[in-house]
Order: C-alpha cells, then sequence, then structure tokens
C-alpha cells in the first residue's frame, strides 16, 4: 500500500498535470470499489475546473472550483495513469504497485479533459473515490484521524496523552491512522531503527527522549523519503516517470540478515511478525 510519501509524489504529478483545467468527461466503468462510486460522481466532477490536487495522509483531494472536493484514496493496488490525446506516452504511471503502462483490465473510472485524461486502474478495488459537498463536511471527514508527523500538533504533550495507559507496542501506533496520519509499514520500521527502539516495544515503557526521537524521525525520514522520490516497490514512478530512490536508503526495511548499517554497531537486522505485518529492526542498537 502507498505510504504519506508516494501519495505526495502522485499529488505533485497530478497537480502539476491537471490544475486549472476543467473536467469534461467522466466515465465510470465499476462503481464496485472498496465502497461504490457514487451515482451522481460524473455529474458532480463534468464542468468543473480542478483548483489544486491536495492531500491528507493517505488521501488524494481534488478541490474543484464549486468549493466542493474529490477524494480518491489508492488502497492497495490502486493507479494513476495519464493518457495525452495526441501523444502516445509509454510511461503512463504516475501511482504505486502496478505495471508502467496502462493495463488492458481494471481500468475503472476515466476522467477526461481536453487535452488529456487520466484512468484509475485498481485490479484488487480497495481504493475508493468520495465526494465531498463543502469544506465543513472534508473538516468532519478526517476528523477522526490523527495529525499527520509534520503538523504542530503532533508533539510531545499528543503523544504523552494519547499513550498514557495504553499496553500495545509502538509499532502498531505508529500503523494506527488515529493516533498519527500517513505512517505505513515501511516508515514505522525505519523510523524506529533512528529512534533505536524495537517495534515490539511497549508503549508504556517510553520515556519522554523516546517519544521525542519518535517526533524528530518521523518527520526526517518522511521528508528524505518524498525528497527521493518514494520508495519503488515494484514499479513506482515519480513526477519525472522516474522510479523512486528511497528504497536505496532503507536501513532494516527488507534487509534481513544482513548487516546493521549504523557506524560501530555489530548487529543483524532480524524480522519480526507483529500484528501480521513484518517488521524489521537491529537485534543489538535497537532496544
Amino acid at each position: 500500500m502507498p505510504e504519506l510519501p508516494e501519495v505526495e509524489i502522485v499529488r505533485q504529478s497530478l497537480d502539476k498535470k491537471i490544475k486549472q483545467k476543467k473536467v469534461k468527461k467522466v466515465i465510470v466503468r465499476n462503481r464496485n470499489l472498496r465502497t461504490k462510486i457514487p451515482l451522481n460522481f460524473p455529474r458532480f466532477l463534468e464542468g468543473k475546473k480542478i483548483i489544486k490536487v491536495k492531500r491528507f495522509s493517505k488521501y488524494l483531494i481534488i478541490c474543484l472550483s464549486n468549493q466542493s472536493y474529490c477524494l480518491l484514496h489508492l488502497g492497495m493496488s490502486g493507479t494513476i495513469h495519464l493518457i495525452y490525446n495526441q501523444k502516445k506516452s509509454l510511461v503512463t504511471n504516475t501511482s504505486f504497485y502496478s505495471s508502467p503502462t496502462l493495463p488492458k483490465k481494471h481500468n475503472h473510472v476515466e476522467i477526461v479533459f481536453d487535452d488529456l485524461k487520466i484512468v484509475y486502474n485498481d485490479p484488487r478495488r480497495f481504493g475508493f473515490f468520495e465526494i465531498v459537498v463543502n469544506e465543513h463536511f472534508l473538516d468532519k471527514r478526517f476528523s477522526k484521524l490523527g495529525p499527520e508527523p509534520f503538523q504542530s500538533e503532533f508533539n510531545l504533550s499528543y503523544i504523552y496523552s494519547f499513550l498514557k495507559g495504553k499496553t500495545k507496542n509502538i509499532k502498531n501506533f505508529l500503523l494506527d491512522q488515529n493516533f498519527v496520519s500517513g505512517i505505513g509499514n515501511i516508515y514505522a520500521s525505519e523510523i524506529l531503527f533512528l529512534c533505536k527502539i524495537k517495534p515490539d516495544k511497549k508503549v508504556s515503557l517510553l520515556n519522554k527522549e523516546d517519544c521525542k526521537k519518535i517526533i524528530f524521525n518521523s518527520k526526517k525520514v518522511l521528508i528524505n523519503a518524498i525528497k527521493k522520490g518514494g520508495s519503488s516497490i515494484r514499479d513506482f514512478k515519480n513526477t519525472s516517470g522516474k522510479s523512486g530512490n528511497f528504497q536505496k536508503n532503507f536501513n532494516v526495511y527488507e534487509r534481513k540478515g544482513l548487516n546493521c548499517k549504523r557506524s560501530g554497531c555489530n548487529g543483524i537486522i532480524k524480522k519480526k511478525m507483529i500484528s501480521n505485518r513484518s517488521s524489521f529492526f537491529c537485534n543489538i542498537c535497537q532496544i
């Protein structure tokens, strides 16, 4: 599943390509995604201008000219392809976990502009579209999600208050979107490595310095991943049609059995299943 950095790369690409363009036509070939696409979805978008494309957590937010919004979540396998009318582009994929060319199957939604169209492809159909009629309902839609690591609300006071009296491990909390939005399995492992915290450590054992490290390194890892174009798992492409490079900087993720990269550490990277998710960590420097 794409995490915050990959969704941000998709946002940048879409904002660059469709901002200030008017939606000419919407074709829904299959309504049956994670939730059914609303029947009025084509009418809701058609004739509207795209003001900009924003993001919160792992959600893309398409801002429309009548101050309404279209939300898109890519789910597990959703990809977005840009198809130009006058140009046969070999590389169309701006998204995650798919072929760089437009597949023949599972093209569920097309949003058509004068000079191009965007095609939403999703073999597993865990992604979804939502329509939001105004800013009030947009705020309400995200009200139960935790802050992003970049937001000032993700601070020491917030973390201490949220974790107080809890018994789960820190890895599960980093994946809990009600606690913090946008972090997924890859980046949780990388964040905890920089913090020198084992993923299965109970949050009741964390001190204030641990929490400060989590705040600092969450920002550091995600910003670095965005700068490097995200992590290319299979065929993810960035805004220039090139693969992301952050996977070359992985310290622990998918490095089971390899030496720890931390200077002076003789540890070996281990893999452990935590709540049915693969977790990677150093057996010496993470405690």
